[in-house]
């Protein structure tokens, strides 16, 4: 597949990245998520077959888990073992790439443990914009707002960009707010300005030098309101790229319903490669 127009052409695929895949065994709606069954392999183990497809430098799973450390290994996969306190998959990063003495400068894009189906040209993409835009620390994606409803649903999270791609701010309220279009309290059906409207899709590439700089930072006051991480790296002055796709990653595995869904899509796959 091919990425539509960004706000950011791709540089060439020689940029150098690597890629740390943050895998925890806890998870509220779907527990033993990482080591759950993904037609026929276990999920983290699909994450990290998909995520080596990608040209990356290195491709590591950081984890506090033993089991899913035995699981990756025996798929001959790369683990770095953390700390299990971790709050945030960006902490479990910055500890795998400081322990591994990775240089500031280095790229490393955050493929989530629940990601199996996450095309490589969009982890190309992020690492790409990164290296492309140095006076930014993070690159990121978006893509258009589907309408109203998701305008106005705080579980989609809105970005607000400048005229070069970076970001202003990230919020779950609708932003822009229409101010003669948008009554209080009423949902809009349909926007004034459907450019203006974007969606952000939490795929990031990190500097590990802004990962060590995150890391060492306290939550900002509106990340806690908003409950959005991304947001202490703008407290903190750091600059935020933000590539605009109409062709976003498919949803990651947070249900049943998302698992079977999964497997439907790569036995799909499977059977549309074979000869």
């Amino acid at each position: 597949m091919k990425l539509a127009a960004t706000t950011t052409p791709l540089v060439p695929a020689r940029t150098r990245f690597g890629i740390i895949i943050p895998a925890r065994y806890g998870s509220t709606r779907l527990p033993g998520k990482p080591l759950r069954d993904l037609a026929g392999k276990p999920l983290v183990v699909r994450v990290l077959e998909n995520a080596l497809t990608a040209g990356a430098d290195f491709v590591w799973v950081a984890t506090d888990d033993a089991r899913i450390a035995r699981a990756v290994q025996a798929a001959g996969g790369t683990v770095v073992m953390t700390r299990a306190d971790h709050v945030s998959g960006t902490d479990r990063l910055a500890e795998a790439a400081l322990a591994r003495a990775l240089p500031d400068d280095t790229i490393v894009v955050n493929v989530q443990g629940d990601e199996p189906l996450l095309e490589p040209e969009h982890v190309q993409s992020v690492a790409a914009a990164l290296a492309a835009h140095p006076e930014a620390g993070i690159a990121t994606l978006a893509t258009a707002v589907g309408g109203g409803a998701e305008l106005f649903d705080p579980s989609a999270v809105k970005v607000v960009t400048d005229a070069r791609g970076m970001a202003l701010y990230f919020s779950r309220a609708p932003l822009p707010w229409a101010r003669d279009h948008f009554e209080a309290g009423r949902i809009a059906t349909e926007l004034p300005d459907a450019s203006a409207y974007l969606r952000h899709v939490g795929l990031y590439a990190y500097t590990v030098g802004t990962l060590r700089r995150l890391a060492d930072s306290p939550p900002a006051p509106m990340e806690r309101l908003e409950s959005l991480e991304q947001l202490r790296a703008l407290w903190l002055g750091l600059g935020i790229h933000v590539t605009v796709t109409a062709d976003p990653p498919l949803p990651g595995v947070d249900t049943e319903a998302d698992l079977e869904r999964a497997a439907q899509v790569l036995r799909a796959r499977t059977a549309h490669e074979a000869p």
